[in-house]
């Protein structure tokens, strides 16, 4: 049988916990100033929180100075295996499949061949992968799934807020796929689908390099190229979010062109089939990303100068986004963060001739992230929307 899920949470309660998860241990007097209650509204509003078995008083007791001029308080922590979640990335060839604890911990994996793109099978495929997980972790509550493309919103009756689930998407053939829906069916549990870019971002803000930061700002660079932005915790979603923005957003019209035609996008220079194709078509051999990384590190010409002109690209956006958005960080992240270990001084000087000379350094973080980081982020959709109840914006 599936784990239930805890009761509908109030606003309120909703506000706490989010605070306690992203932040604890934490003590009670931290929570009231961060959100402006008074300590009697916060016994009332962490009471049913703990007897749910959501919340626990850590036993080692607050020593800040504040806490030392009283009596010593007890902090507050998520429970973090009082349920788990399934997080699942689907590419064009695998599905990687994650459970995590109720602080995103992955304690699980498992990757599977996909061998059609077919809705129902992959469903049943999915399906297949939760039984195994959810016999290991009884206490499994829910699925995220994330998948390139754009998903559209559905109304979710039970729990009274949006939820997502249709999928269109073009490296799967899918349109207007009712995939939550399939997934749901066949497991029973309550079922998130959403664009794996933002699923990745999600993950990064609440618990991973912006947790704690008011703007924030991620770059994905790998098959395609992901952007978003947080702003005061939350990821800013418009309607065109997951339609893609990378093959409009150019860099240089006398930039190179990608296998579709393109020319002088974020795209046709940091996209890992863009850069591959730009080496194929100099040189007349195939290579794999990391073999170019590679060959261009030891002073292969065409390699080096087919990264250096991606390199200055990278500089020249990350100068963009910290002009326009100015966020406290800017996170690099996918598979293709290699290029800044290979051409970082191209980067450099690249966000330098795009900045005021007077204007602040950058903060820029990178991480090379693989597909279970990415099942990771849809493990923690279903946190947020299914067990806190966050609406979607």
């Amino acid at each position: 049988m599936p784990a239930a899920s805890w009761a509908p949470l109030t606003p309120a309660e909703r506000a706490v916990a989010i605070e306690v998860l992203t932040h604890g241990p934490i003590s009670r007097t931290e929570i009231a100033r961060r959100l402006d209650l008074s300590a009697g509204s916060l016994t009332r509003l962490t009471k049913p929180l703990i007897e749910s078995g959501l919340l626990i008083e850590d036993p080692a007791p607050v020593t800040t100075a504040a806490a030392r001029q009283g009596r010593p308080s007890q902090p507050l922590d998520i429970v973090a295996e009082s349920r788990y979640f399934a997080g699942f990335k689907i590419t064009a060839d695998a599905v990687y499949g994650v459970v995590t604890t109720l602080k995103s911990d992955i304690v699980a994996d498992r990757t599977v061949p996909l061998h059609t793109h077919d809705p129902d099978q992959v469903a049943d495929l999915l399906h297949t992968m939760t039984e195994e997980f959810t016999a290991a972790f009884p206490r499994l509550s829910g699925i995220g799934v994330g998948v390139g493309g754009h998903v559209d919103s559905r109304a979710d009756s039970r729990a009274g807020e949006g939820r997502t689930g249709t999928v269109s998407s073009p490296f799967l053939g899918w349109r207007s796929v009712p995939f939550a829906d399939l997934l749901e069916q066949r497991t029973g549990l309550p079922v998130v689908v959403k664009n794996d870019v933002a699923a990745l971002i999600e993950s990064e803000a609440w618990f991973g390099a912006g947790r704690g930061l008011d703007r924030f700002a991620v770059l994905t660079i790998g098959a395609g190229i992901g952007y978003g932005l947080v702003i005061g915790g939350q990821l800013v979603r418009t309607r065109d979010g997951d339609h893609g923005i990378g093959p409009r957003w150019i860099v240089s019209q006398n930039g190179p062109l990608t296998p579709d035609g393109d020319r002088g996008s974020v795209v046709s220079f940091l996209a890992i089939p863009s850069i591959r194709y730009q080496v194929r078509a100099a040189t007349g051999r195939d290579h794999t990303y990391d073999e170019i990384l590679a060959l261009a590190a030891a002073g292969d010409p065409m390699p080096a100068r087919v990264l250096d002109e991606a390199a200055r690209a990278l500089g020249t956006v990350v100068a963009q986004i910290a002009n326009f958005a100015m966020p406290q960080k800017i996170l690099l992240a996918g598979e293709g963060v290699g290029l800044v270990d290979v051409a970082g001084p191209a980067i450099e000087e690249a966000i330098r001739a795009n900045r005021d000379p007077f204007a602040a350094p950058v903060p820029l973080e990178t991480k090379i992230s693989d597909f279970n980081d990415w099942a990771r982020g849809a493990a923690v959709l279903a946190i947020q929307i299914l067990v806190l109840g966050r609406p979607e914006v």
